[in-house]
């Protein structure tokens, strides 16, 4: 509720030379959450507070904040200013996915996908899906499943590219053939440095014995290495740069590498596997790319690439448009811990929710079209953005609100018995918007309904509550079952708290974000929920649900 009011309260005082005015808002606040007024007294009360907290603040101040956690407030125009125009169009244009099968795609490796796929609509070209599938480290290797779950989470997306995709492991004659026009034209070398040594020698700005080799023994040397003859750390190739650049990171970088670990599509076929300045080089030029967006920590690649095509003459080079850094506050992404995650068991798959990855998302009822509109909300900066995982949930809860029927779920269930209740027929409306109700009858003396453990405390303080939608009921005592009776006064109902109930209930669990599961009873009329279908759990949050049985398992997707 929180968080609900402070963002109307931020959005009405940028709207208002920086005065929020609560009246205006407690619509706003009851719009998105129509429960809340069931309890308006409380509802005013905590605007009031959150106004004159945000009326504090200086209009630079509110600004910001609204930008920081509810990006979505500011509009869609906001949203268009991200995808500016590409530089330099001429003709078609031709631009490309990138993705290293390590695992499953995550929120933020989708970033440029997604902005991808926007610019190739936007002007009428072509996408294209390359797997860059070089050997990888040993501290991230590739997974197997990956091409799978690449291509699957793409589709899911709805980002449209090339039907044929193409595997980097395919081209490795390719790369060689480019290697060896470098080594010819006397602008990479064989290098057998020690790694100590060569980096001591990078940072000094000092040329290693090996950088005056002729061409031909650096040829000679080239072949040996195809061929198996050096083992792995005993031979790379180095792009002669400048030993004095100003950057030492640039001096001298590796183009090739030896590795012996067996690869998941061509097996142990080869030894000598390129560098990703290398294999991009190669590939930007020969798949005519005519655009790329990237992080712009790659910054130093795309110098690499640039030199290496003015060494090889290639003229037509791509556009290179930069992003900074995506960090999701309250989302826990790393590709490498999942991967250790999933493959020890402590996951259940790639679509554990911990994973946070595409499939993750999919299985806990996220809509495709909400991560679009949460990635391009974030615009084309080169700027780091911070951004919280709530943004994403308010995009998503706004699509799937329109249509999630409601139903009532008691975590950690009580056995409470009400006494004294006339015979009564109750209709519990299902949506705000939708027309569906469920019904219960209540019949008159003794009555049996489940309430939430935490709950019992609210009715211990209170002495008083009302069942949601059907009854006030007056405490008698608590234990291990509570007891109560119909109130007297029923005409009460904005001014009292409101607990759920559920009468005859059906075992259930969540499956939480975090990995662990909330058990409980939701209402019969659970029972006909579809499978994957999203519902609201009222206070509780939106659920999809997962498997149908004699318990229901649900997995939740977010407040």
């Amino acid at each position: 509720m929180e968080n609900l009011i402070l963002k109307h309260a931020l959005k009405n005082a940028v709207t208002h030379e920086g005065k929020a005015i609560a009246k205006a808002i407690i619509p706003k606040v009851i719009g998105e959450d129509t429960s809340l007024k069931e309890n308006i007294k409380e509802l005013v009360k905590n605007i009031n507070k959150i106004v004159k907290k945000v009326n504090s603040m200086s209009i630079e101040e509110q600004e910001k904040l609204l930008k920081e956690k509810f990006p979505e407030m500011l509009g869609k125009k906001e949203e268009k200013k991200g995808l500016s125009e590409l530089p330099n169009v001429r003709g078609k244009v031709t631009m490309r996915l990138a993705p290293f099968p390590s695992g499953a795609l995550h929120i933020g490796n989708v970033r440029s996908m997604i902005l991808n796929d926007e610019y190739v609509k936007k002007y009428g070209g072509e996408l294209l899906l390359v797997i860059d599938d070089t050997i990888g480290s040993e501290q991230k290797p590739i997974v197997k499943e990956a091409y799978k779950l690449i291509p699957e989470a793409l589709k899911w997306l709805k980002i449209k590219y090339n039907p044929k995709i193409i595997y980097k492991s395919d081209r490795l004659e390719l790369f060689y053939k480019y290697g060896e026009k470098l080594i010819k034209k006397g602008a990479a070398y064989v290098c057998e440095c020690p790694n100590a040594l060569i980096r001591d020698y990078r940072v000094k700005g000092i040329e290693c014995v090996h950088r005056g080799n002729t061409v031909a023994e650096n040829l000679r040397k080239w072949k040996a290495m195809l061929k198996g003859e050096y083992e792995e750390g005993e031979a790379v190739v180095r792009l002669k740069t400048n030993m004095k650049d100003k950057d030492p990171a640039f001096r001298d970088r590796v183009l090739f590498r030896i590795s012996k670990r067996r690869h998941e599509r061509v097996g142990n076929k080869y030894f000598v596997w390129p560098m990703l300045e290398m294999s991009w080089a190669v590939d930007d030029m020969l798949l005519k790319i005519t655009h790329i967006i990237r992080g712009k920590e790659l910054m130093i690649e795309g110098r690499m690439e640039n030199f290496i095509w003015d060494v090889l003459g290639y003229k037509k080079r791509p556009e290179m448009v930069y992003i900074g850094l995506l960090k999701i506050e309250g989302a826990k992404i790393s590709k490498s811990k999942a991967r250790a995650e999933v493959e020890s068991g402590v996951y259940s798959g790639w679509d554990d929710p911990r994973t946070w990855s595409i499939q993750s998302l999919k299985r806990r009822g996220f809509k495709p079209e909400a991560i679009r509109e949460f990635i391009l909300s974030l615009g084309m900066s080169q700027s780091e953005i911070k951004v919280p995982i709530e943004s994403l949930y308010a995009i998503n809860r706004r699509l799937i609100d329109k249509e999630a029927l409601r139903y009532f779920f008691v975590k950690d269930p009580v056995r409470l018995i009400v006494s004294n209740c006339p015979e009564m027929k109750i209709r519990i409306p299902m949506h705000p918007e939708i027309k569906k109700s469920r019904t219960y009858v209540i019949e008159k003396g003794i009555n049996e309904f489940w309430i939430s453990r935490k709950d019992v405390s609210l009715l211990e303080k209170e002495g008083r509550v009302r069942l949601k939608d059907a009854m006030n009921i007056e405490l008698i005592s608590t234990g291990e079952t509570v007891k109560a009776k119909y109130a007297k006064n029923q005409k009460e109902v904005y001014n009292i708290r409101k607990i759920q109930f559920v009468i005859k209930g059906v075992d259930c669990k969540v499956l939480k974000p975090d990995g662990t599961w909330d058990s409980g009873l939701c209402e019969a009329y659970c029972k006909r929920i579809r499978k994957n279908e999203v519902i609201q759990f009222e206070r509780y949050g939106f659920c999809k649900l997962e498997k149908k049985g004699k318990e229901l398992d649900f997995i939740y997707t977010h407040p």
